[in-house]
Order: structure tokens, then sequence, then C-alpha cells
């Protein structure tokens, strides 16, 4: 079948009827994208590749003072520091203990003192019956002797509490007689004799 119009003319009219300038803008744009996409990869891939040789001089500086480490590690000297380490926990552990113990033992010791103390409260100032006897004894025996001392004579008790020995200075005379005490002889001969050598 023959056209009624030149072939060549008839394509040049159907090409005129299509319109290809949005489809040559959206593959210009894809190119675009492609172009930026290629550029954000490459600076990806540079950054790791800078980030890999970063560690990679960080490994080989750790493999490098892991070397020096194991190289310069003495077992022995180790061996010998957690010795040196449990005996200190012993010693501390020791201590610890005695301490428990000598707390324990001064809270009883408080305990005891807080009664003897209530018990002191109880007795008022004066203490006791046979408190007050006692000091009353003592009192009268003080008294004697610095009514013995101011006539010049010292009386010396033993161990037990017994006066035993009386030592006599004559200020006049500057001599002194040492007298042993005998409990055969009464009182009245030893008043005498220390009167007449204190006289004489």
């Amino acid at each position: 079948m023959l056209l009624d119009e030149n072939p060549g003319t008839l394509i040049h009219h159907t090409i005129g009827n299509f319109n290809i300038q949005p489809d040559k803008q959206a593959v210009t744009r894809i190119n675009d994208s492609l172009s930026t996409l290629q550029q954000s990869r490459e600076l990806r891939m540079r950054e790791a590749e800078s980030s890999l040789r970063k560690l990679s001089r960080h490994l080989h500086s750790l493999n490098a003072q892991h070397e020096e480490a194991v190289a310069a590690h003495d077992s022995s000297k180790h061996a010998a520091d957690m010795v040196e380490l449990d005996t200190k926990k012993f010693r501390i552990a020791k201590a610890a203990t005695e301490l428990e113990i000598e707390s324990e033992r001064l809270e009883s010791e408080l305990e005891m003192l807080k009664e003897r103390l209530a018990d002191l409260e109880a007795q008022g100032l004066e203490g006791d019956e046979a408190t007050r006897r006692e000091r009353e004894l003592d009192d009268a025996t003080i008294l004697r002797l610095k009514i013995y001392r101011s006539l010049g004579v010292d009386i010396e008790a033993d161990d037990a509490g017994n006066f035993n020995k009386a030592v006599i200075r004559n200020s006049r005379k500057g001599d002194v007689h040492v007298v042993n005490i005998d409990p055969k002889f009464s009182r009245f001969f030893y008043s005498n004799y220390f009167w007449s050598t204190m006289q004489g």
C-alpha cells in the first residue's frame, strides 16, 4: 500500500508530536544525582580509608606495647608481690581481731566502772558505813603521824602496813636515831624512850 505522503515527512511530523523535554530534564537530574552520589561515595571511601589507617597504626602501637609488657613481665616478682599482699592481708585481719577483742574488754570494763559509779553515787559523798569507819581510822593515824613528824619522829611502815621502825631526829644535837619497834615492849616504854631521845 502506498502512502499519500513522503514517509520522511510523516516521521518528522510524528517526532514533532512527542514532547521529550521533560524526559531530558529527568535524565539530567538523574545524572546529577548519580554524580552527587558518586562524589559522596568517594568521600566516604576516603574517610573510611583514613580511619582504617589510624586504626591500623593504633593496633600496631598496642601490639608493640603488649609485646614489651610480656617481655618485661617477671613471674617470680609477681608471685612475691602476691605473697607479700597475702601476708599484709593476714596481718590486717589479725590486728582487726585483736582490736575487736580489746574493744569487748574495754566495753566490759566500762560496764563495771558504770556499776561502781552507780554504787558510789548511791552511797553519797561519805560512802558506806565500812568506808566511813576505815576513813576515820586512817584520818586518826595520819593525824598522829603528823604530830610525830612535827616532834622530829618519822614512823615507817613495812610492806604489810605495820609501823615497825622509827627515825628520831634531835635538832639540837643534829643526830639521828633509828629504832626498831618490837611488839613485846609497851607503847609506854617507846613513848618514854622517844621523848628522852628527843630531849637528850
